[in-house]
């Protein structure tokens, strides 16, 4: 008996591994068969101010707007040129605003039973439609320490005992939906750049420092979250193998 139970644990271990196998091959093979792609971004309209650990009830998230930055032309641009060596890239039209409005539920249950809502929106909310595939840039989520939420663009602060911390993030996540089907081929959201940091999120980010003080504070800030995009992107899309020879 504990023979058979031990071919059954290995026969399902291989049934596993080979579906796992076959997904990947699947993804690999639906990406190389791209040749021309659009790119949506919507992560850059406000930036969240953010409290977290040992703070007072009181505290809540607050947010700015962060439309005059640009950074959703910045990582189009940023794509744009990332991707040329290997797709023809093509401008797209698309409503920002309705792919920025887009929220995960808190109950992940609920999530996986809606299925993916970007889909239906590039299906009725991007033009020109029928290129093979759309690269779809928005918001992620990720929790600040042991405490609350953080999303997308934002500075934040959290405090312990003995000291206070802060930082900044660039939180999204990089969706591939095919532009015929418009299933969804690969999602994946942007890894850290480091974890040397006292307080670590699941994400783009780095230590709030002096410089950001002064007149000149927005301009700084905005060039420091402009460099976590810049220098993630690569990563993120060399992982999800959409730039050659990586």
């Amino acid at each position: 008996m504990r023979r058979t139970a031990f071919l059954w644990i290995g026969l399902a271990a291989a049934c596993v591994a080979l579906g796992a196998a076959a997904a990947f091959e699947t993804r690999a093979s639906r990406i190389q068969a791209i040749k021309t792609v659009g790119i949506v971004s919507a992560i850059g309209e406000e930036m969240s101010l953010t409290r977290a650990g040992l703070t007072g009830l009181g505290n809540v998230a607050q947010s700015a707007s962060i439309s005059a930055w640009g950074l959703d032309e910045l990582i189009v641009q940023q794509v744009t040129r990332l991707l040329s060596g290997r797709f023809r890239v093509q401008p797209v039209n698309y409503r920002r605003a309705a792919f920025a409005a887009v929220r995960d539920s808190a109950v992940a249950p609920v999530n996986l039973l809606r299925g993916d809502p970007f889909k239906e929106l590039v299906r009725s909310d991007i033009a020109p439609q029928g290129l093979d595939a759309y690269i779809v840039i928005t918001r992620a989520r990720s929790k600040l320490g042991n405490g609350r939420n953080v999303e997308g663009v934002g500075l934040a602060e959290y405090r312990t005992l003995l000291a206070d911390y802060g930082l900044i993030h660039a939180l999204y996540e990089v969706r591939v939906i095919d532009g015929k089907t418009f299933d969804v081929i690969e999602k994946r959201a942007a890894a850290p750049l480091d974890n040397t940091g006292t307080v670590r999120i699941a994400g783009p980010s780095g230590p709030v420092n002096e410089t950001f003080g002064g007149p000149a504070s927005g301009e700084r800030l905005r060039a420091a979250i402009a460099d976590l995009i810049t220098r993630s992107l690569p990563v993120t899309l060399g992982d999800m193998h959409l730039i050659d020879g990586q």
